[in-house]
């Protein structure tokens, strides 16, 4: 299939598809999209599974009686982060929840468009959780303004054209190329851009604030987490399947996405966070950003560097995996006790 030719959704009934798990493939198959989990040809399929299953959380259960009274009092570029970042996560996972089932339309390997529901399902237990925190902390007045707050923040809103319009492109012209772009920019949102954001909560956390926020990113990013590692094997899986998705224009395609979406995540980094709060400075964001572009193009396979010297993590920046890692016993840093997160019900008081 040549790259500008109109893909086709696969069938929902199609009782005449291949049954043979050799016969199936992640794009292209004749699938009858029948369900069958002693079948699969993915084998990391079943883990990635039964990994997202236990993540099941709701996002009631966490306490945020100390974010209301910490909220009006955060200082003010605090305050001006806390509303940017979080209005951004809710675009992201706003938009998730919808481009995810357009993708599902053309995978055609049943267990992978299980993960991909699954997903869809998490993105709407994020916009939940967003919800949440907002009508926790302010009026109906100010969770309005920062829900639209694109309509003021022209930087906030370029943020959201650079992925909007690519999912965009693929909704009016379904072609291959388009699609591709989809699947890189779904990778670069749940691998890069998610990352400055995550760490502005984690950092008033272990600065005594904003507690039940950061729980909820918490879990939110353990979403994440699994859901970056699908379309990372989506990815390695058509590598295998499409080498002519992986040509030399295909390649320079994907590594100009990757090195724009790390560009606007370390210019985002600066524009909210800056060296205006406690524990952060600008140098150390675009630092961890930076390293984070390196680390994801690495992960698909690339042996190329895309950033001079931001080969490894920052030393200032590593308590970030403590709190992003949630999948790992980690310690507390306020009770220096382990808490295991792989756990089905919602964690208390692990911040």
């Amino acid at each position: 299939m040549s790259k500008e030719e109109i893909m086709k959704a696969r069938p929902l009934f199609n009782p005449q598809g291949d049954t043979e798990i050799n016969k199936r493939y992640m794009l292209f198959g004749n699938t009858t999209n029948l369900n069958d989990f002693n079948n699969m040809k993915y084998k990391w399929v079943s883990d990635w599974y039964r990994q997202a299953m236990n993540n099941f959380w709701v996002p009631e259960e966490i306490n945020l009686a100390q974010d209301f009274k910490d909220y009006p009092h955060l200082p003010k570029p605090e305050r001006k982060a806390y509303d940017r970042v979080l209005s951004f996560l809710i675009f992201l996972d706003s938009l998730q929840s919808s481009n995810i089932p357009r993708v599902s339309d053309y995978i055609t390997a049943n267990e992978v468009n299980l993960c991909l529901h699954i997903q869809t399902y998490q993105e709407c237990i994020h916009s939940q959780s967003y919800s949440y925190m907002l009508d926790t902390i302010c009026s109906p007045t100010e969770r309005d303004n920062i829900l639209f707050l694109y309509k003021d923040d022209e930087h906030l809103l370029r943020r959201n054209t650079f992925i909007g319009n690519i999912y965009n492109d693929f909704s009016t012209e379904k072609t291959l190329k388009n699609f591709m772009r989809v699947v890189i920019a779904n990778y670069i949102l749940e691998g890069i851009y998610f990352y400055s954001g995550f760490m502005f909560f984690y950092n008033l956390a272990r600065n005594g604030k904003m507690p039940g926020s950061a729980s909820e990113i918490r879990y939110i990013n353990r979403d994440e987490n699994t859901h970056l590692w699908l379309f990372r094997n989506i990815v390695l899986e058509l590598k295998k399947e499409h080498k002519e998705l992986f040509t030399k224009e295909y390649v320079d395609m994907y590594r100009e996405m990757i090195m724009e979406g790390t560009k606007q995540e370390a210019e985002w980094g600066e524009y909210v966070i800056g060296n205006d709060i406690a524990g952060l400075t600008s140098k150390m964001v675009s630092d961890y950003i930076y390293y984070l572009g390196n680390l994801r193009w690495k992960e698909l396979g690339f042996t190329d560097v895309l950033y001079e010297g931001h080969e490894e993590e920052p030393q200032d920046m590593a308590w970030v995996n403590q709190y992003s890692n949630a999948n790992m016993v980690k310690t507390d840093f306020f009770e220096a006790r382990s808490t295991a997160y792989a756990k089905a019900t919602a964690l208390v008081d692990d911040l």
